[in-house]
């Protein structure tokens, strides 16, 4: 292999649709990439060896943040620095480029902004921006909007003395007195919750660590109920009930969930009425309910966990609780039940189940109940008249499009607050009257130096895949764009959990759209966009679908001139990181080049090891390789033990060092794996943030060097330098 060839072999040849900023100019010479150490670990599972030659690149969290490092902390740390060090040089050339799309990425969002208000128990709350601020300003008004502003928190303050801050969580207590919020110092989503007076402005002592955020006031102003993490595994399993002024060590655990499969969770009924306790693990839903008037009272279980999969959720109004579940509906669909006899004998049917709709989720009003449903791949926001019965569907008019509730606090209102965004719609945020049908926009997110939505085309397109099934494509590119092969085209898939992801705005992508590039979303299966069948036909033992549905949308946009293998690009991250690795071990040949952000990329190791954060709770999605017929499968995908002597496209892989989701080392290892099997020249890189997470750096605008990055690599492989 020669690793001096340059890189000036894809320029100046390429024909970019609408663009013309073509560059023959000379790359630099190339300079040796890092080769990792070998240390082979011997893994034998079900009477097989694995070999593993870069299992040592893992760290605990201890070793990572040690004040003096270890040998071994050093080794790792180093080879990960000199991949980051290799990005560098390699995309040198790229500089100024990376500066312009930071520059004009960053330009596009209004520096001094403002979210529309929402009325919540008498107040007004809404988040602030201000100029040169990464982060958010938290705010109220009393009564009217014209009254005075109350700064609750102030993100930037708080986020000073740290490299990495996030704050959430904001809940304030039923008597307005009292806000507790949470914050992230260390991006591994751990927080630490913390209160303030909001009638003094002073921070009240209590802190309590170790915890997912978030949590729930009961109705005395004094008890809070949140939920604490295993320390190693991450794992949410206790609820404890905190006392105002009291010490953490004192709380009282109220809720321990045991089974290591379920994530658990506590928040309090729109009504005010209860605090709930949910269970989920990919099968079953579980909840606890307690009167929020009596917090040291017991809770207790809606329905007995007792079968094998049955997932639902609880509304609260009035004498009854709405359930949605798919207890005999693949759907789902929608019954009551009294407060006082909440078993599945006195469940009453609402809504039924249809084959063609899924049901995803009610808003409930007095006199309204808003249900969010998909049909054909499209969201739905259907409007029923509790009183009479009357019903109708909001209208949105685009081929592809998201359309969501918003926040909505208040029970005793008319008007229902909802989002809306398409791929050339921005983000945009409608009041809308559900008795004189008035639809009004409240805000619409500014693209600084304007944009018309007119200057763009979406198209909703069907790939027929191997199996017969149609898979939709949801495409995005600037008029003039050429359906002739030769343009370039952006491929984003996730395809896992069941997550949805719709055709939304991006004022980032413009970037790559003025500059002659197509976006588009392969909406594969192990997503739900097309029911909860397409869910369950791209998980466990049919995941392969998920792969082969990604491929075969790249082979219909080939087939039909959108582009061509010599200027298909594929995106993807965390699971659709997976998904990267999985397709360019399959079909390397159909891309010229790949984005795997903190990839899901060593499936087997990861699945096995129980002491690695959330893995116990993904066996239903992936399998538990503990089963010979779970651990044969997923080794067939399993990217990192899939790698072999082949050709591969161009790649820039990005993770975070502290990633409590996907472990920075399964795409070390698996870069470390490709760059001594593969056979090709191609450019490989691995850029690490050694300040980060699964989320990327913290603050408004720093997660755009990333981006900048990506966008970089891709257009210097279309051999544009502007």
């Amino acid at each position: 292999m020669n690793k001096f060839k340059s890189l000036a072999l894809l320029a100046g040849i390429i024909t970019l649709g609408a663009c013309t900023n073509q560059t023959t100019e000379k790359k630099p010479m190339r300079p040796d990439a890092p080769v990792a150490a070998k240390a082979d670990t011997i893994l034998k599972e079900h009477g097989q060896t694995r070999v593993d030659p870069y299992f040592w690149m893992r760290l605990t969290d201890e070793q990572k943040r040690a004040e003096k490092a270890d040998d071994h902390t050093k080794e790792v740390l180093a080879y990960l620095n000199a991949e980051n060090g290799y990005t560098k040089t390699v995309m040198s050339h790229t500089a100024t480029l990376q500066e312009k799309l930071y520059d004009e990425i960053v330009g596009r969002i209004k520096q001094t902004d403002e979210s529309v208000p929402y009325l919540s128990n008498g107040y007004w709350y809404y988040a602030r921006y201000e100029e040169g601020g990464e982060y958010p300003i938290y705010c109220r008004k009393k009564g009217s909007l014209e009254a005075a502003e109350e700064v609750l928190i102030n993100v930037n303050e708080l986020a000073e003395e740290y490299d990495f801050y996030t704050a959430g969580g904001l809940i304030v207590s039923p008597d307005n007195k009292i806000l507790a919020f949470a914050e992230d110092t260390l991006s591994r989503r751990i927080y630490t919750i913390r209160f303030k007076n909001l009638e003094t402005g002073e921070m009240i002592e209590d802190q309590i660590a170790n915890t997912t955020g978030g949590g729930a006031w009961a109705n005395d102003n004094k008890t809070f109920f949140y939920t604490s993490k295993n320390k190693v595994s991450l794992l949410s399993e206790k609820i404890y009930r905190h006392e105002l002024g009291t010490q953490p060590e004192t709380d009282v655990m109220v809720y321990h969930e045991k089974d290591p499969s379920f994530y658990i969770g506590v928040y309090k009924s729109k009504s005010d009425d209860y605090v709930i306790i949910w269970n989920s693990s990919t099968l079953v839903s579980d909840y606890h309910i307690l009167d929020a008037n009596n917090p040291r009272g017991d809770f207790q279980q809606f329905i007995p966990r007792d079968e094998k999969a049955h997932e639902y959720s609880i509304a609260h109004f009035e004498d009854k609780f709405y359930i949605v579940t798919n207890w005999d509906a693949t759907n789902f669909r929608l019954m009551e039940t009294p407060t006082s006899s909440t078993g599945k004998e006195n469940w009453k049917e609402v809504i039924a189940h249809r084959e063609d709709v899924l049901l995803e989720g009610i808003e409930l009003f007095n006199d309204y109940m808003v249900v969010e449903e998909r049909n054909n791949g499209l969201s739905n926001l259907r409007i029923i008249n509790q009183t009479s019965g009357d019903e109708h569907y909001l209208d949105f008019g685009e081929p592809a499009y998201n359309a969501y509730t918003s926040v909505n606090a208040e029970f005793n209102t008319n008007i229902l607050r909802f989002g809306y965004t398409s791929m050339t719609t921005p983000n945009s945020t409608f009041d809308y009257n559900m008795e004189t049908r008035e639809k009004t926009l409240k805000k619409q997110q500014e693209v600084v130096g304007g944009h018309n939505p007119e200057d763009y085309v979406t198209e909703r397109l069907w790939a027929t895949v191997r199996d017969g099934e149609k898979v939709p494509i949801s495409i995005v590119y600037k008029k003039g764009f050429e359906k002739d092969g030769s343009g370039p085209l952006l491929q984003y898939g996730y395809g896992s959990y069941g997550a949805t992801i719709d055709a939304s705005f991006s004022s980032d992508r413009l970037s790559l759209l003025d500059r002659g590039f197509a976006f588009a979303i392969a909406h594969i299966r192990g997503g739900q966009l097309m029911g909860r069948q397409w869910y369950e036909d791209g998980k466990m033992f049919k995941k392969m679908n998920t792969f082969n549905d990604f491929i075969d949308c790249s082979k219909f946009l080939i087939e039909e001139k959108y582009t061509s293998s010599e200027h298909l690009y594929a995106q993807g991250g965390s699971a659709g990181g997976l998904l990267m690795g999985a397709v360019v071990n399959l079909a390397p040949e159909l891309y010229n080049g790949v984005l795997a952000a903190v990839p899901f990329v060593d499936v087997v190791s990861t699945m096995w090891d129980e002491s690695i954060p959330l893995t116990t709770n993904e066996f239903d999605e992936w399998g538990n390789p503990k089963n010979l017929e779970s651990y044969e499968y997923m080794m067939s995908y399993s990217p990192y033990d899939q790698v072999s002597a082949q050709a591969y496209p161009n790649m820039l892989v990005t993770t975070g060092l502290f990633d409590s989701q996907v472990q920075y080392w399964e795409p070390a290892k698996w870069v470390a794996k490709l760059r001594d099997m593969k056979t090709d020249d191609n450019t490989l890189l691995l850029d690490t943030d050694m300040e980060a997470g699964h989320g990327g750096a913290s603050g408004r605008f720093k997660r755009y060097k990333t981006t900048s990055l990506q966008y970089a690599f891709l257009l210097d492989l279309e051999g544009l330098k502007e």
